[in-house]
């Protein structure tokens, strides 16, 4: 699968919303939370952000080898964009957020918020993934998932695709598989 992405004016990555506690007292996970089962530990990633995808991943998703631009001090947690240079403006950014330590509650209570689109996503390897957005983006290319890695984190995805893919490939599912690469990293420490 190639991932191609363009990103129109819209500039930026989202970042998951950090919300106050509510009625629930801050339990996570919250009410209609998908539970992580299997925690994962992605504290050795927080400090290398760009480790969350292999270089050969990375060949695989954009068709060709893409730089790490890592941002491990970023106002949402350490991060790292794979931006293209080739004019197509094809784009993954993976966020280990640390905005909160409620996990999926913060995404699934910002829902009809902060997060107008708000769509539950197939686990992935029974860890529970959400598309959310300030707005759908997928008409414009553009994507954001949360995968959660236990119910206190997530790793956020955002990806953007090119023009030639915009209608052709739904942007959430690219994101989605870009989520199944970084759990493959995760679950094998990298």
């Amino acid at each position: 699968m190639v991932l191609t992405a363009c990103s129109p004016s819209v500039s930026g990555k989202a970042l998951p919303a950090s919300t106050p506690p509510s009625a629930d007292g801050g339990q996570v996970p919250g009410p209609g939370v998908p539970k992580v089962e299997v925690p994962l530990d992605t504290e050795a990633f927080k400090s290398a952000p760009c480790t969350a995808l292999s270089q050969d991943q990375v060949t695989e998703l954009f068709g060709y080898p893409v730089a790490p631009k890592p941002d491990p001090t970023g106002p949402g947690g350490p991060g790292c964009d794979w931006d293209t240079v080739d004019g197509s403006r094809a784009s993954a950014h993976v966020l280990f957020t640390t905005v909160d330590d409620l996990g999926l509650t913060s995404v699934y209570r910002a829902q009809g918020k902060a997060y107008k689109f708000f769509q539950p996503l197939a686990a992935i390897e029974g860890y529970p993934v959400v598309a959310y957005g300030t707005s759908d983006a997928r008409s414009t290319g553009r994507c954001s998932v949360a995968l959660g890695t236990t119910d206190h984190s997530t790793v956020d995805i955002t990806i953007f695709q090119t023009k030639e893919k915009i209608g052709k490939t739904d942007p959430c599912e690219v994101a989605h598989a870009v989520a199944e690469k970084v759990l493959a990293s995760l679950k094998s420490g990298r």
